[in-house]
């Protein structure tokens, strides 16, 4: 199997630095084998790519925001944790928040994104449970939110 890192760049993605926690909190809790990584918001080397789905984005682009969400996920697990990819065992759970309109009712399309690309780069390790909510708004008005349970 190619390196997942190497996967990664097949998808046009370098792993981003981690972002710092901006309120009371640790972005990464290990207990035996398990990873728990706080919510990481879509954002990438430009800022926070905002949005509100059913209104000022659509599917695809709450997609790509998802990926950018699970991309911050990852970092944590490698730099934060330092936990190679190579070493995830499987992703176990994710739950995927996206905001959007009362209207909007694909939230489980939107998080595609980020479960698409993890089963792209991590194969079947990348397989987990999902739950997608939609919610009225997020920290700095970020378009998805994702926070991930990993087995290592």
């Amino acid at each position: 199997m190619t390196n997942p890192i190497e996967k990664l760049r097949e998808y046009g993605y370098e792993l981003p630095a981690p972002k710092p926690p901006v309120a009371s909190y640790v972005p990464v809790v290990r207990t035996g084998n398990l990873l728990f990584v706080s919510g990481q918001i879509s954002s990438n080397e430009q800022g926070v790519v905002a949005g509100l789905l059913g209104d000022n984005m659509n599917v695809v682009q709450g997609g790509n925001a998802a990926e950018l969400a699970v991309l911050n996920v990852l970092a944590h697990v490698v730099y934060s944790a330092g936990i190679p990819l190579s070493e995830v065992k499987r992703i176990v759970k994710l739950t995927v928040l996206v905001a959007s309109t009362p209207e909007f009712f694909e939230q489980h399309l939107v998080a595609n994104g980020a479960s698409n690309l993890l089963v792209g780069i991590l194969g079947d390790k990348g397989k987990h449970a999902r739950a997608a909510f939609g919610v009225a708004a997020l920290p700095f008005g970020a378009a998805v939110e994702i926070e991930a349970v990993f087995e290592v």
